[in-house]
């Protein structure tokens, strides 16, 4: 019992515990220039998973933006310079959290667009829906008796 309990305590934190897909000929020996990098990497868009830091991301595309901010970190780049270099190459896309620019407005306004068009289109869906009356004939007096006959009074 104590195997199995310390078995499902291990998996389960296993499962907690970020995967991060920085390979061991990519992180640097100063352990300071170590953290920042990754600090760097979280906050950077993966271009092919699109909503992955590269830091998680078995991407080639990622992989080469992690050693790209290696290699300005051990340039002497401030953390700031890094990412202005990364989103002067590709764009405010490639950051997780871009900033309210007038260029990325309708990026943030997508999502509220779309919820206010859908919620427009249900709404007048039923309102439409609520103006229109079905009219059926009435019952014949030999359906009125064969459902009598089916219902049983």
């Amino acid at each position: 019992m104590y195997r199995l309990a310390t078995f499902v305590i291990a998996f389960c934190i296993g499962l907690s515990t970020p995967v991060l897909s920085v390979e061991p000929d990519e992180i640097l020996s100063d352990p300071a220039l170590e953290e920042r990098a990754r600090a760097i990497s979280q906050q950077l868009r993966c271009l092919v998973c699109q909503n992955e830091s590269i830091d998680s991301s078995n991407a080639d595309v990622a992989r080469d933006l992690r050693v790209i901010v290696r290699e300005r970190l051990q340039a002497g780049d401030s953390d700031e310079e890094i990412i202005d270099f990364v989103v002067g190459r590709y764009g405010d896309f490639v950051l997780l959290n871009p900033p309210l620019r007038s260029r990325t407005v309708l990026l943030w306004a997508t999502p509220a667009i779309l919820l206010g068009a859908g919620g427009l289109l249900i709404f007048l869906f039923y309102r439409n829906m609520a103006g229109r009356r079905v009219d059926t004939p009435d019952l014949s007096p030999d359906e009125k008796q064969r459902l009598e006959r089916y219902l049983g009074s």
